[in-house]
């Protein structure tokens, strides 16, 4: 969805925002122009933070995206219209919309094209960290116990996910895609998992906190 044209040049400011979004023919298509073009700089702003991220992409294919992201941020607003309720500024309200979606998708097609690291061995990476002449005896002691514990108490899925959004760094919302699934259901696999972690460090009398946590 492209910026949509101004129905007159001279229309005065949206100071309304939600009664003019909900009202008909030109007061409607006015607003939304105007929150379009507030929803692309916010996106172009928030894309131009990830520039880094975004290396490879050309000015055209990065404006390209802000567009998409203030299109799919403008619907995504005018569907939870009802949801606003004048705690801050509408305006503030609307560019969180635009901030996520440019940052879902910079995460998204910083990705594309790259395969997940989903390896079965990943958490040997702790057991290396705790062999490593820096590591402290406490450290090196609570890095080899997560290290077995992922090894042993977790299922394979719960290892995979783990793995992935904790020492891979794989976005969630990129895993999620992959994987065919959702945030929440990755959110919950997660947190499952690093109960499960606590509960064996528990057992050994270590405490997860003193390390950080898993």
């Amino acid at each position: 969805m492209a910026a949509l044209p101004l129905d007159a040049v001279d229309a005065p400011p949206v100071t309304d925002w939600p009664r003019e979004l909900r009202a008909g023919g030109a007061r409607r298509e006015h607003a939304i122009a105007e929150l379009h073009a507030l929803l692309l700089r916010a996106a172009r702003f928030e894309l131009g933070r990830r520039r880094g991220q975004l290396w490879h992409l050309d000015a055209h294919e990065l404006d390209d995206l802000a567009t998409q992201a203030a299109d799919d941020a403008l619907v995504a607003i005018l569907g939870k219209l009802d949801t606003f309720r004048g705690q801050s500024r509408f305006t503030t309200w609307a560019y969180k919309f635009a901030l996520l979606e440019a940052g879902v998708k910079a995460r998204r097609r910083a990705w594309r094209g790259r395969e997940l690291p989903l390896t079965e061995d990943g958490w040997e990476r702790l057991r290396s960290a705790a062999a490593s002449p820096g590591a402290s005896a406490r450290m090196a002691e609570l890095l080899a116990a997560i290290g077995d514990a992922i090894a042993t108490e977790l299922t394979p899925h719960q290892r995979e996910v783990l793995v992935a959004l904790t020492l891979d760094e794989v976005p969630i919302d990129v895993l999620a895609e992959r994987r065919g699934t959702t945030r929440g259901a990755l959110y919950k696999t997660l947190h499952d998992a690093r109960r499960r972690l606590r509960a064996a460090l528990e057992r050994q009398g270590l405490s997860p906190r003193e390390g950080g946590d898993p």
